[in-house]
């Protein structure tokens, strides 16, 4: 089991030693909003994670209860990797940081997502959340 060492009591610096590295959210984005589970999904993403370090924070993402882990059923070296409730209550956090990003850098966002974030933030939260929980219950 991956141990995050915390740094101090205060929440916003125990919430960045378990998400706060630079893949972490990238991971969970994937999961989200491009609808990933598996290991070979994951290395496809955009920004090239490397094999090691996309292991590293899968494992980390387990220990700390934001996904669960399964054997797939149609292969049994691959694994199938599920938000927890937990790893749900991270999406106000990603889709805040989308919206952040989309006013303040240069960014190519989905189109479809943009004009649903237009209509309103918390019906995205709401969408993608009831997404995420379907899927675990597969």
């Amino acid at each position: 089991m991956k141990v995050v060492k915390q740094r101090s009591t205060c929440p916003i610096s125990t919430s960045l030693d378990v998400l706060g590295d630079r893949w972490t959210l990238l991971i969970l984005r994937d999961m989200v909003f491009a609808g990933k589970s598996t290991y070979g999904e994951f290395l496809q993403s955009a920004e090239k994670i490397a094999t090691n370090v996309l292991a590293d924070r899968l494992a980390v993402l387990e220990s700390q209860g934001l996904i669960t882990k399964a054997v797939a059923s149609d292969k049994k070296s691959k694994f199938i990797y599920r938000l927890t409730e937990k790893g749900v209550d991270t999406i106000p956090i990603i889709v805040a940081l989308i919206q952040w990003g989309i006013k303040h850098c240069p960014t190519d966002v989905n189109p479809d997502l943009l004009e649903e974030l237009q209509a309103g933030k918390e019906a995205v939260v709401e969408k993608y959340q009831r997404l995420a929980r379907e899927k675990a219950l597969v």
